[in-house]
């Protein structure tokens, strides 16, 4: 069966609330990122509906902002025409969860903690993740947990990991400047999948823009898959 990810995307990382404009769903994301701010195709357009949806974006106080996958090509070259820009293209990985769990995680390097603590929240501030992308977290309906990374015996690290319909995904995995480069990245998204494991999910998933190339080989190294991709375009 194939895997709808917009669907998973959006079990794990929520809109606010979900708007049907004509062949389009609108996101209302308030304020927090393009991934739950972005309209997106639910069947044939035509230029009058963008003219709708883009009113609908803006009438909420969002910037006018598609995201586009594989079978969107046709509104992807409407939108070009109408002067959007490229943003942001990604990548979706995903590996079953026992390929990472074949390594014991050491000792007081990762834990996984929900709610999460203030100092998780102070990691992720200063990686840009603020209260509008925490409230996506919270807002979150299935098993969900936080990690917080540990190196040397300093906080030095968090995450997110929500699981919809049997995919656990790692979001917002931030790692402070001091302590990158020393492997965390990999025992983080190695937690993660034990957590998926005892959590009933048979895959892990992660998303990474493709310009990310240290992330990219991360995901990689770990024997993770594109199982997909997709991109914005904007126009301000």
């Amino acid at each position: 069966m194939t895997t709808n990810w917009a669907e998973i995307v959006d079990g794990t990382w929520p809109a606010a609330q979900y708007e049907r404009v004509g062949p389009f769903q609108v996101r209302h994301g308030q304020g927090g990122g393009s991934r739950v701010s972005a309209a997106s195709r639910l069947g044939d357009v035509a230029d009058a509906d963008i003219d709708a949806v883009e009113a609908a974006m803006q009438a909420i106080g969002q910037k006018h902002l598609f995201c586009l996958r594989p079978g969107d090509e046709a509104l992807d070259a409407l939108l070009a025409d109408r002067g959007y820009d490229i943003l942001d293209p990604v990548n979706i990985y995903a590996c079953p969860v026992e390929r990472l769990t074949d390594l014991a995680i050491p000792r007081v390097t990762v834990f996984d903690i929900w709610p999460p603590l203030a100092i998780m929240r102070e990691i992720w501030a200063q990686g840009g993740i603020g209260p509008e992308r925490l409230a996506v977290m919270d807002r979150v309906q299935g098993p969900k947990t936080g990690l917080l990374l540990r190196r040397k015996d300093q906080p030095a690290g968090a995450g997110f990991v929500a699981i919809h319909d049997g995919i656990a995904v790692v979001h917002a995995l931030e790692v402070l400047p001091d302590h990158r480069r020393d492997g965390l990245g990999q025992w983080a998204m190695r937690a993660a999948a034990f957590w998926a494991l005892d959590n009933g999910a048979q895959t892990l998933s992660v998303i990474c823009t493709k310009a990310n190339a240290g992330a990219n080989g991360l995901y990689h190294s770990l024997g993770m898959e594109i199982v997909g991709e997709y991109h914005y375009r904007q126009r301000v």
